[in-house]
């Protein structure tokens, strides 16, 4: 199964390539082995946004800019508002990534 590396640039992500990272220049961890956490935490976090994730969100805003490149759109939004379940917050920026899934089972 194919993944996408997406979520590598989220908090969580970035933290652990960066301890992974440090593992690595220390002679902790392999290489290798550093590449396949990583791909192991691309599928997990794919799987798990799919099967636990069951709340629902609304996002309006103005939109900025968009972009369509290598079968991924980019959007920009200002002045976005994100509604999750009963919660509302105001936020300045807002950039969605989106992927097609249908391209993992390829």
């Amino acid at each position: 199964m194919a993944t996408f590396e997406l979520y590598r640039r989220s908090t969580i992500g970035m933290c652990l390539t960066e301890t992974l990272d440090e593992m690595v220049q220390n002679g902790t961890l392999s290489p290798e082995l550093a590449i396949q956490v990583l791909v192991q935490f691309d599928k997990s976090m794919a799987e798990a946004l799919e099967t636990q994730v069951k709340s629902k969100v609304s996002i309006k805003g103005h939109l900025h800019t968009y972009r369509f490149c290598d079968n991924v759109w980019t959007f920009m939004l200002q002045d976005a508002v994100i509604k999750i379940d009963d919660c509302q917050e105001n936020v300045g920026r807002v950039k969605i990534v989106a992927c097609d899934s249908k391209l993992l089972t390829q």
